[in-house]
């Protein structure tokens, strides 16, 4: 059985968890909780040789290897399977999509996110949040630009692209961006949450 070492509440995490139950894959969970973090339990000798950015998502596979970083797990249990396209182009602009969410999306509106609802700010970086806050409208404004023809990101169906942005995207709010701005963000919202074997972020 796949174990997966992960935060419930972490996008990142919920995104891997969201995949693998629409996949039907079981999964045990090895939960490192606000205060574990905080404790620097991923910073732990045996921790670090799992990963040694000392990040969760880590899935431990079945032959008991490793493999860190959200949207390359999503990646690895997505081959062969619908939500990773084997057009060459199609494929393509998932990855793209994936990249995207690391560089321009995850970074202010899940630090956002962090900072506003389980760790507070950290001290000498209160001048940081309001770049990131609009940093992150940018990625939003990006968002309903893409979804306003279109019901899905890539290709018109579902994807991994819209299961690593949907992670962070929908609860937004809670780093306190104003969702409705983003109508044709918020109707994609509700087709992904709509799709077979969805789970919520607490489940």
């Amino acid at each position: 059985m796949i174990t997966l070492h992960e935060t419930a509440v972490s996008g990142n995490c919920y995104k891997v968890r969201l995949l693998l139950a629409q996949l039907g894959i079981p999964v045990r969970r090895v939960e490192f909780d606000i205060d574990a973090l905080r404790a620097g339990r991923t910073h732990t000798e045996a921790f670090l040789a799992m990963n040694p950015e000392g990040r969760v998502p880590v899935a431990e596979l079945e032959d008991g290897s490793f493999l860190p970083e959200s949207n390359a797990i999503l990646v690895y249990f997505a081959e062969g399977t619908p939500f990773l396209p084997a057009d060459r182009l199609e494929r393509a602009h998932v990855m793209r999509w994936l990249f995207w969410e690391q560089y321009s999306h995850e970074p202010y509106i899940a630090v956002a996110r962090a900072w506003r609802t389980y760790f507070g700010i950290p001290a000498g970086r209160e001048a940081e949040l309001p770049l990131r806050e609009a940093r992150g409208y940018v990625a939003l404004d990006v968002l309903e630009r893409t979804l306003a023809d279109r019901a899905f990101l890539v290709g018109d169906r579902y994807t991994i692209a819209d299961i690593a942005i949907y992670a962070y995207t929908h609860v937004a709010a809670e780093g306190g961006f104003e969702m409705a701005r983003y109508p044709a963000v918020r109707a994609w919202l509700a087709r992904v949450a709509a799709q077979p074997g969805h789970i919520a972020i607490n489940d």
